[in-house]
């Protein structure tokens, strides 16, 4: 079992940054490939980015390419999502995700594709 705790949302204007973050407890995040997710009122929970095992490989949604990055520090055993530019369309809560892999660069885009989540965290962006 895998606890992840994201951290690091709130209230910010439009054009501001946020950066998240997705510690595990107890267990390394090494063997997992990780994604970000966010679901917004009344809408169905929506892929966000994802990071390879490695974290040499990364994948977005074309609604948040160019102003999202997202990354890991195995070091830290931490995964981080780092927001730029932010709109008020952004305004969701954010999920992490890791699904335990063998392969060190595949991306995975699907909710279902993904074993373990977190409670989520609170990102509103005001106009």
């Amino acid at each position: 079992q895998v606890q992840l705790v994201e951290s690091g949302g709130g209230l910010v204007q439009a054009g501001g940054s946020l950066r998240l973050s997705c510690a595990a407890s107890e267990r390394t995040l090494s063997t997992y490939s990780m994604g970000w997710f966010r679901q917004a009122p009344g809408k169905e929970r929506e892929f966000v980015a994802a990071v390879s095992r490695s974290g040499g490989d990364t994948y977005y949604a074309d609604s948040v390419k160019g102003r999202f990055t997202i990354a890991r520090d195995h070091a830290q055993n931490t995964a981080y999502l780092r927001m730029n530019s932010l709109k008020p369309e952004d305004t969701a809560v954010y999920y992490c995700a890791a699904k335990f892999v063998l392969d060190y660069s595949d991306t995975y885009y699907r909710t279902w594709d993904y074993d373990y989540w977190g409670q989520g965290t609170q990102v509103t962006v005001s106009s």
